[in-house]
C-alpha cells in the first residue's frame, strides 16, 4: 500500500508545490499581462486615435477639395451654360436673320410680281385709253356726220312728207279726176 500512497502523496506534494509557485508568480504574471494588455491597450488606443486624426484630416481635406471641386464644377457649369446660351443666342439670331432675308426675298420677289403686274394693267389702261380716246374721236366725227345725216335726214323726210302730201293729191286728184271721167261717162 505504500506504493498507493506514493502516488496519491507525490502529486498532491507537486500540485502543493506548484500551487506555492503559481500563486507566487501568477500575481506577477497576471501584473505583466496587465501590464503588457495596458501598453497594447494604450498603443493600440493611439494608433486608433492617430488613425482618427488621420481619417478626421484626410475628411477635412477630402471635404475641402470636393468644395473646391464642387465650386469648379459650378463655375465651369456657369462657363458652360453661358456659352451654351450665346450660342443658342447666335443660332437664334442667325435663324432670325434667314427667316428675315427669306421674308424679305420673297417680300421682294412679291412686290416685284406686284410691280410687273401693275405695270401690265397700267400699260392696258393706256391701251385702253389710247382705244377711249381714239373712239372718242371717231364718236365725235360719227356725231357729227350722224348730226349732218340727220339734218339732211330732216330734209329729206321734209321733202318724202312734201312728196307724199303732193302724191296724195295727186291721187285725190286723180280720183276726183276719175270720179268726174266717170261721171261724164254716165251722163
Amino acid at each position: 500500500m505504500k506504493k498507493n500512497y506514493i502516488f496519491v502523496i507525490a502529486p498532491l506534494v507537486g500540485v502543493a508545490v506548484f500551487s506555492g509557485f503559481y500563486m507566487k508568480h501568477s500575481g506577477e504574471y497576471r501584473a505583466k499581462l496587465e501590464a503588457s494588455e495596458m501598453r497594447r491597450f494604450k498603443e493600440k488606443e493611439n494608433r486608433i486615435n492617430a488613425e482618427n486624426l488621420a481619417k478626421k484630416k484626410a475628411i477635412e481635406d477630402a471635404i475641402a477639395a470636393q468644395n473646391i471641386r464642387k465650386a469648379d464644377k459650378a463655375e465651369r457649369e456657369l462657363r458652360e451654360l453661358r456659352a451654351r446660351e450665346a450660342r443658342e443666342k447666335a443660332v437664334q439670331a442667325r435663324n432670325k436673320a434667314r427667316e428675315e432675308g427669306r421674308d424679305v426675298a420673297e417680300q421682294v420677289t412679291r412686290l416685284e410680281k406686284e410691280v410687273a403686274e401693275r405695270k401690265q394693267v397700267i400699260a392696258k389702261i393706256e391701251e385702253e385709253k389710247k382705244s377711249r380716246l381714239a373712239e372718242k374721236a371717231f364718236l365725235a366725227q360719227h356725231v357729227q356726220k350722224a348730226e349732218a345725216n340727220q339734218k339732211s335726214l330732216v330734209v329729206v323726210l321734209e321733202k318724202i312728207a312734201a312728196a307724199d302730201k303732193a302724191w296724195e293729191e295727186a291721187v285725190r286728184a286723180a280720183a276726183a279726176a276719175a270720179a268726174a271721167a266717170e261721171a261724164a261717162k254716165k251722163i
